[in-house]
C-alpha cells in the first residue's frame, strides 16, 4: 500500500471516507435538483438585470415574484409567467412590470402552446445576456491575474500574490469608511479583503438596494456596495503591482441573489458553506441546501472561490473532541461542491486554530489538526482561521497565542490565513490593531520560509497517531451520517453541536417542488454547460 504525504494516511481510508460523505450527499443533490426556491427564481431576476426597489425599501424582484407566486404559483418557475406578460402587455421593462404588479395591475398567466415558446425564448435571451456579464467579469479577473493588456495592476509586476495569502476582515458598517480602510490594509499587505456583513443580514429575505452607511458589526452585503469596494480594490491593485482579492458572504436566506451580484460584480470569494446558516441561523436545511446548490453553480461560472465554515463549529463545540466533525463537513462540502462545479482550486474549505491554550500538547495536537487537513484536500486553498474562543482581553498573551497561530499556517502550508487580532473580543479592530496583526504574520511567513518542506512529522509519533485517529473517527461518523441520512444528522446536533431539525427554521416556506414543466433559464445554463470552458473574450457585450 503506497505511503500518502508526511501522515502516511491509508489511501483506502481516504478513498472510504469520500465514498461515504458522497453516499451522505445525494439525497440531499436529488433534493436540489427536483425543488425551487423564492430566492432562486429571484436570482433569475436579478441575472436578467432587475435592480432597484420601492420607496419602503422592499426590492422590485421581491415584488415581482410574490405576485407571481400569489397568482400562479412558482411550481413552473418565474420565467414563463414573466416574460408572458412581458411579451403581451404595455410593459417596457422588467421594472415597469415589477411596478405594476405591486399595485395590483397585472395578471400572470402560465402560458401554453407557441405562447408558452415565446416566453421561454425571451427568458433565455435575458438569462444569457447576464451570464455573458458573469463570463466578462471573470475574464476581467484572470487579464488581470496575468498581467494582460487592460487590466494589468502595474508594468513589470507580479499580479498574484504567492500564497499563504493574507485575509484581513473589513466591516465598520460603513462602506464609504471601509473603503479607505481596506485600501489601507492591502498597503500593509493584505492580499485579500472580507467585508462581512451586518449582523441578522442572513435573516432578511430581500437584498437591500444601493450603497448603505449603517450596519452593526458589518456592512450590508448589496450590488452597489461590492461594486464601489470591487472597484476601489482594483484602484489599489493598479498601485500596488498585485491583485487584491474581496471577500463576501453568499449565505442566509438570499444566498443565490448574493451569489449572483457577486458574479455579476467580480467578487473573488464568497463564505458558503453547507451548514452554516442551518446550525448557526437556523435557516431552513431544505432551503439551505437547495438555495447552496444554485448558488455554488454560479460560483464556479464566475471563478469565484467559496470559503467554508467549518471553524465555527469549534466556537461551540471542543476543538479536540470535534475534531473529526470538521473533516467530514469538509468532505460534505467538497462532494457538494464538486457536484455543483466547483474545481479543487475554488474550494477554500476552512478550519480553525481554536484547542485550548492549557491543553498539554495543544500546538502539536494543532499541527496534526492542520496536517491532516492539508493532505486530505491537496488541491483546495485552505483557508485557517485564527483563535478567537480562547482570546482573554490580555492583548499580549493574544498577540503570542495569534503568532503560533500564524506559525501553523506556515508550517502545514496552509492558502489562505486569516489574520487574528489582538484584541478580539473587546472592541472592532482600530486601523493600528490591523497593522500590528499584518507585522505579525508577515513576520512569522517571512522569517520560516519554506518551512513546511522540512516539516515532516515522527513516524508513528505524536502528530501521525492524532491524524489517523481523527480520520478514523470521521469514517466512523460518517457511516452514521450515511445510514441515518444528513438532515437526521444535523437535527441530532451532530456539527456544532446544535439541533436543527429537517422542517424546522426561517425559510421553509420559501421552498416549492418543481412541476413538470419547470423552467429557469439560470439552471438549464448552468446545468448543461461547462463552467470554466466560457472563453468570455468572445461573449459579445
Amino acid at each position: 500500500m503506497t505511503p500518502q504525504g508526511k501522515l502516511d494516511l491509508d489511501p483506502e481510508v481516504v478513498r472510504a471516507a469520500r465514498g461515504l460523505a458522497a453516499r451522505a450527499a445525494e439525497p440531499i443533490i436529488r433534493m436540489a435538483r427536483t425543488h425551487t426556491t423564492v430566492s432562486v427564481e429571484r436570482a433569475l431576476l436579478r441575472l436578467a438585470g432587475m435592480s432597484g426597489a420601492d420607496d419602503g425599501g422592499r426590492p422590485w424582484v421581491n415584488h415581482l415574484a410574490d405576485a407571481v407566486r400569489d397568482q400562479v404559483g412558482l411550481e413552473h418557475g418565474v420565467a414563463l409567467p414573466v416574460w408572458d406578460a412581458l411579451l403581451n402587455g404595455p410593459y417596457g421593462d422588467l421594472g415597469e412590470l415589477a411596478r405594476a404588479a405591486a399595485r395590483g395591475r397585472v395578471r400572470f398567466r402560465l402560458p401554453a402552446g407557441a405562447d408558452a415558446g415565446h416566453a421561454a425564448d425571451a427568458a433565455r435571451q435575458a438569462a444569457r445576456t447576464g451570464m455573458n456579464r458573469i463570463d466578462r467579469r471573470r475574464a476581467e479577473r484572470d487579464r488581470m491575474l496575468t498581467g494582460g493588456a487592460g487590466g494589468r495592476p502595474s508594468p513589470g509586476t507580479g499580479a498574484d500574490p504567492a500564497q499563504p495569502w493574507i485575509y484581513l476582515i473589513v466591516a465598520t458598517g460603513d462602506i464609504y469608511e471601509d473603503i479607505p480602510q481596506a485600501q489601507a490594509a492591502a498597503r500593509e499587505g493584505a492580499d485579500v479583503v472580507a467585508v462581512i456583513r451586518s449582523t441578522g443580514q442572513s435573516l432578511l429575505d430581500f437584498v437591500p438596494e444601493g450603497a448603505t452607511r449603517e450596519g452593526y458589526a458589518g456592512t450590508y452585503a448589496t450590488q452597489e456596495n461590492f461594486r464601489l469596494m470591487r472597484a476601489a480594490l482594483d484602484d489599489v491593485s493598479r498601485e500596488l503591482g498585485r491583485y487584491v482579492r474581496l471577500t463576501n458572504y453568499a449565505s442566509g436566506l438570499c444566498m443565490p441573489e448574493i451569489a449572483t451580484l457577486a458574479g455579476l460584480e467580480r467578487l473573488d470569494m464568497m463564505l458558503n458553506d453547507c451548514m452554516y446558516g442551518i446550525i448557526f441561523r437556523d435557516i431552513n436545511p431544505r432551503r439551505t441546501f437547495i438555495d447552496q446548490r444554485f448558488s455554488r453553480q454560479i460560483h464556479a461560472r464566475a471563478g469565484i472561490m467559496i470559503n467554508t465554515g467549518e471553524d465555527n463549529y469549534l466556537t461551540t463545540a471542543d476543538a479536540v473532541d470535534a475534531a473529526h466533525t470538521v473533516i467530514v463537513s469538509q468532505l460534505l462540502n467538497e462532494r457538494f461542491g464538486h457536484e455543483a462545479g466547483l474545481a479543487d482550486a475554488q474550494l477554500g474549505l476552512g478550519h480553525a486554530f481554536e484547542i485550548n491554550p492549557a491543553v498539554p500538547e495543544s500546538f502539536r495536537l494543532e499541527l496534526a489538526h492542520a496536517q491532516l487537513v492539508r493532505e486530505l484536500f491537496p488541491g483546495a486553498p485552505l483557508k485557517y482561521m485564527p483563535p478567537t474562543k480562547h482570546m482573554t482581553g490580555n492583548i499580549f498573551a493574544g498577540y503570542l497565542l495569534d503568532a503560533f497561530f500564524n506559525l501553523a499556517g506556515v508550517m502545514t502550508g496552509q492558502s489562505i490565513i486569516l489574520i487574528g487580532m489582538m484584541t478580539e473580543g473587546i472592541h472592532t479592530p482600530w486601523l493600528s490593531d490591523r497593522d500590528l496583526a499584518l507585522e505579525n504574520v508577515r513576520y512569522v511567513r517571512d522569517a520560516c520560509g519554506s518551512l513546511a518542506e522540512d516539516f515532516v512529522p515522527r513516524p508513528d509519533g505524536f502528530i501521525v497517531q492524532r491524524a489517523r485517529q481523527v480520520l478514523a473517527e470521521s469514517v466512523e461518523l460518517l457511516e452514521r451520517v450515511e445510514g441515518d441520512g444528513l438532515l437526521t444528522a444535523i437535527a441530532e446536533g451532530t456539527f456544532g453541536i446544535t439541533r436543527r431539525p429537517p422542517d424546522g427554521g426561517k425559510g421553509l416556506d420559501g421552498v416549492v417542488e418543481r412541476a413538470d414543466g419547470y423552467l429557469n433559464p439560470a439552471i438549464e445554463i448552468l446545468d448543461t454547460e461547462d463552467p470554466h470552458a466560457a472563453h468570455a473574450e468572445e461573449v459579445p457585450a
